[in-house]
């Protein structure tokens, strides 16, 4: 178990995430939706906008949603830390697949126009925390719910939270299972 502090657990999406807070203990401290990026930008450049722009506009397009995302991170992380009495230690973030390493490989190679968003805010979020000096920890989607329900000792995570929806109300969905399992995981790993 973790020695103390609060770790935000995200499950992100393109332009926004639902952030849940737990103490080390697994007490639900605070849970939020967020906009990472301003409205009057696309969400999806890489996958969506740029594919119709020069190579020039196109990057010039993802810079600036990228730069908006990142003050999006740092705004979200901030409300957050107001928000909760405990100092936050860690933020669990959902693993970035591999991408090119320049903006305009990523828009010409599909796989990567498909993902590259997700990864740009991502590691928006990552930045904003390893800025304020929180550790940002990995985690793979996939395998979450079965490291929260060993983590936590219980058959039926699902009935897990039913309980925690039925203590705080909605909204309470998949988005919210998913950054709490991830906070979980890291709080029992003790970091």
């Amino acid at each position: 178990m973790s020695t103390g502090g609060a770790i935000i657990g995200v499950s992100d999406h393109n332009g926004w995430a639902v952030l849940v807070t737990i103490a080390s203990d697994g007490t639900l401290l605070d849970r939020r939706r967020v906009e990472l990026v301003d409205a009057d930008l696309p969400k999806m450049p890489h996958h969506h906008e740029a594919q119709a722009l020069s190579p020039e506009q196109a990057t010039d397009l993802v810079e600036r949603v990228r730069a908006s995302a990142d003050r999006h991170a740092k705004l979200v992380l901030d409300a957050a830390a107001r928000t909760v009495a405990l100092p936050i230690r860690v933020v669990a973030i959902r693993k970035c697949p591999p991408l090119p390493p320049t903006i305009a490989e990523r828009i010409r190679d599909y796989r990567a126009q498909n993902v590259a968003d997700t990864v740009m805010y991502r590691n928006a979020l990552a930045g904003a925390a390893e800025s304020r000096g929180w550790s940002v920890q990995w985690y793979d989607s996939k395998k979450v719910f079965d490291a929260a329900r060993d983590a936590l000792h219980v058959d039926d995570l699902d009935a897990h939270f039913l309980q925690v929806r039925r203590a705080v109300g909605p909204p309470w969905n998949q988005d919210h299972k998913l950054a709490m399992a991830a906070a979980i995981v890291v709080a029992r790993k003790g970091i």
